[in-house]
């Protein structure tokens, strides 16, 4: 539960939910995050503490159901949170060291301050003889400055002195081991150990991961209060430092652990083991630490956050806490992309989808630098689409359905349904849709931010190569006359191929087509509005010609989209397949949100039927408003007025399993623009996806940050119909009952700190003092206006 800023992870301990408190808790700079994880525990079946760096992943080949599988995963690092104690009373024996899953556990707290970034955990202990002791854990890892992290914990007696015997542990023995479907892969992604300690409390750790050898050094200062003499022991992969800490009924005792984190991957790249024992030995004591932390997050939370009141509004926070310690001013520093499951576990093996769909369109008007900054790391990975797109015989820019470090396909061969235990052939590479996710990022983020010197250099490329990709892709079909894209996944997922067929791939998936045509119109308009200097610099370079810029004009025009019944169609011949039994199966199964698992425990296929995973046609209707998508399905040269849009909404509802996190957001947000009845509750879904583990334990190992980032949006874009652009800030409310009230800052149009307050038929705009000119507003119906610098208007809605 969240009350105000605070976060309750548990009020008592329960090893079923430990997973998802060490997920929710976790804790992050932007360059790097640790779970929420227990200090006592190493890793075992209920505890699970990791430690991820932002790109740094690993190539390992592991040999799974008799075939080599080549895989790249984000590296769980070497565990520095890591704090064994037990009681040595000065007239009993010692203790057994102490954990929450010690019998003596009387009580256990965790709390998350999302105002500051700081977890506490507080442990009570009472054994048998009636002798207690209260533990308190305080971490943060620090938002100033990204290479730090701390950890303190305090120690109180209670009936009894003596002393707490402490191991401050630096454990190199760490492994990938956190996702039970990925039990057969190789997780051993860390070697060449070296170990030690420097004066004044300092163990080390160096080592580098296997390919391609990222050198990382860790170095932690442990500080005693009282202080006393230490033992120290080095194994082949980490420290011991052993302390006996005096404590007694009015005697209490800290430890404290700073930890520095440095890599190959920093820059410069510089000696990193001195540079991580000076930055351990040279950190500000606790309270500094804490303070320039909170400071950090303070600035933060100015810049970025979104005031929502009630239930809706403290999960709000929730979810853009952890957008902001993933993806925070740190990130602009970094070539990485945006991880799917955050920094917070290893799903999807920390791999970058289309994921920053549904995270740019915030980032990029409140954190435009770091929007930038994700769209820089595909732009350094053009040349491998461009590489992708060779080998498929293709041409242009074919970006990956799954990245990592150099921007190659990374999306499994083989994936294990656990229902039934068998290993299947993966072929969601095929989702080449990303490539317009990509390409449609690019655009918006120009419009919103006027950047054209990013639009006309990095995006454009972006946006051309995409756009050389898809009409290149298009072949003729001279009986529809028409272009064609086959072989493709939707995002979708479940439908990979038709029944019966022996190649992978289904034909003219709607979502992917519309947006192919989207980006082929946008890279036309792109080179239209290029100055005549680079225009001719980018065509030459490209070997753009004026017949190949024909191509794009007619592919943007004639592209086909299959309609059945009155509804636009998912994909060519979705129509003809069978109706799924969806009372039975509920009934059957309860939670069918995983359908595809389900059918193929069965001997069935989820190919046989109309069953989506979660939006795909509807995406449609997510990505562009009204007017854009009637836009775009005219310069098709279909008519998809407001009656079909309309039916096709509610076809496609009743045959969606929801099986993506995704899913309830892009619904409750395409509901939200028609004033839909169902609209909450999708909305509502979207909100408890996380913090109520709706799809049964996934949580546990890595947020979903799609979604996250994505109902934040849905509340800032969605519910207002705000967009910037060339024309100024446009909006367009849609107001939900269950969201009457809320008030965000935003940078638009050159100013920073812009204020907008929603309240039911009434719109506040407020514009900070500056230099700037005044803000252009459209309101609905195209009424302008403008909100000079230094004023506050408010508008009837």
């Amino acid at each position: 539960m969240t009350a105000g800023w605070t976060w309750t992870g548990s009020d008592r301990y329960d090893p079923e939910r430990e997973r998802l408190v060490e997920a929710l808790c976790t804790l992050g700079n932007g360059r790097f995050a640790t779970r929420g994880s227990a200090p006592e525990c190493a890793a075992d079946p209920t505890h699970y503490p990791g430690t991820y760096l932002a790109g740094c992943y690993d190539r390992l080949t592991s040999v799974v159901a008799g075939e080599r599988v080549e895989s790249e995963d984000l590296v769980n690092l070497p565990n520095w949170t890591l704090l064994r104690y037990r009681c040595l009373p000065e007239d009993a024996p010692p203790g057994d060291w102490l954990t929450p899953d010690s019998e003596s556990l009387r009580n256990y707290g965790v709390r998350l301050d999302l105002r500051t970034g700081v977890l506490t955990r507080r442990l009570f202990f009472r054994d048998e003889r009636g002798l207690g002791l209260r533990v308190g854990h305080t971490r943060i890892v620090h938002m100033g400055d990204p290479r730090l992290a701390v950890q303190r914990t305090m120690f109180r007696a209670y009936g009894w002195s003596g002393a707490v015997e402490v191991e401050s542990v630096l454990d190199g023995a760490v492994t990938n081991a956190g996702v039970e479907r990925y039990r057969h892969l190789d997780g051993r992604h860390l070697r060449d150990h070296r170990t030690g300690f420097e004066p004044d409390g300092i163990g080390w750790l160096t080592c580098r991961t296997v390919d391609p050898g990222i050198r990382i050094a860790l170095a932690v200062r442990t500080v005693t209060r009282p202080s006393c003499p230490v033992e120290e022991a080095a194994t082949r992969t980490g420290t011991v430092q052993t302390y006996r800490l005096r404590v007694g009924p009015r005697r209490s005792a800290t430890v404290v652990k700073t930890m520095a984190l440095h890599t190959s991957l920093d820059r410069p790249t510089t000696d990193l083991f001195t540079e991580a024992v000076d930055a351990a030995a040279r950190a500000p004591a606790f309270p500094r630490l804490l303070s320039t932390h909170r400071a950090a997050w303070r600035r933060l939370w100015e810049q970025g956050e979104l005031h929502v009141p009630g239930e809706a509004g403290r999960i709000l926070r929730l979810h853009l806490f952890h957008v902001l310690q993933t993806l925070s001013p740190n990130t602009a520093e970094l070539d990485v992309g945006v991880p799917a499951r955050g920094l917070h576990g290893e799903a999807y093996r920390g791999h970058v989808f289309w994921d920053e769909l549904f995270v740019l369109p915030y980032l990029t008007v409140h954190f435009p630098e770091v929007a930038r900054a994700l769209l820089m790391y595909r732009h350094r990975r053009l040349p491998a689409a461009r590489a992708a797109a060779r080998r498929a015989g293709g041409r242009g820019a074919m970006y990956p359905w799954q990245s990592a470090s150099s921007g190659r396909e990374e999306t499994q061969t083989l994936h294990l349904n656990p229902r039934s235990g068998r290993w299947l052939p993966d072929h969601s590479h095929l989702q080449r849709h990303v490539g317009s996710a990509v390409a449609l990022n690019v655009w918006r983020y120009a419009q919103a931010t006027g950047d054209r010197g990013f639009l006309h250099s990095a995006g454009a490329e972006i946006m051309l190569e995409v756009a050389r990709h898809w009409a290149a892709a298009a072949t003729y079909d001279a009986e529809h006359g028409r272009y064609r894209l086959r072989g493709v996944v939707g995002p979708d997922e479940y439908h990979d191929a038709y029944p019966d067929a022996t190649t992978p791939g289904i034909d003219d998936n709607a979502y992917t087509n519309a947006t192919a045509a989207w980006v082929l119109a946008r890279g036309l308009d792109l080179l239209g509005e290029l100055p005549d200097a680079r225009r001719a610099e980018l065509t030459e370079r490209l070997s753009l010609d004026d017949e190949e810029l024909t191509r794009w004009e007619e592919v943007s025009h004639r592209l086909y989209v299959p309609f059945h019944r009155g509804v636009v169609s998912q994909f060519e011949g979705y129509g003809d397949l069978a109706e799924l039994d969806w009372d039975t199966y509920h009934d059957r199964y309860g939670d069918i949100r995983r359908l595809d698992r389900i059918l193929e425990a069965e001997g069935d296929t989820v190919n046989r039927y109309q069953a989506s995973k979660q939006a795909d046609t509807l995406m449609l209707g997510y990505l562009l408003r009204p007017a854009e998508l009637h836009g775009l399905f005219s310069r098709l040269g279909y008519a998809l007025d407001d009656e079909v849009w309309r039916a096709t909404v509610a076809y496609y509802l009743r045959r969606t399993s929801h099986g993506s996190t995704l899913s309830s957001l892009v619904h409750g947000w395409v509901l939200t623009r028609r004033k839909g009845a169902d609209a909450w509750r999708y909305c509502e879904e979207a909100l408890l996806a996380d913090v109520a583990d709706v799809q049964g334990g996934t949580t546990g190992e890595g947020i979903h940050l799609g979604a996250m980032a994505g109902t934040v949006d849905l509340v800032e874009r969605g519910i207002t119909g705000l967009e910037a652009g060339p024309e100024g800030l446009r909006v367009a409310p849609v107001m939900l009952r269950e969201i009457p009230r809320f008030s965000f800052s935003l940078c638009v149009g050159g100013h920073r700190g812009v204020r907008l307050r929603m309240f039911p038929g009434r719109l506040v705009i407020g514009v900070p003092v500056s230099s700037q000119g005044p803000l252009a507003v459209v309101l609905p119906e195209g009424r302008r206006v403008t909100v000079a610098p230094g004023q506050e208007r408010w508008f009837r809605m």
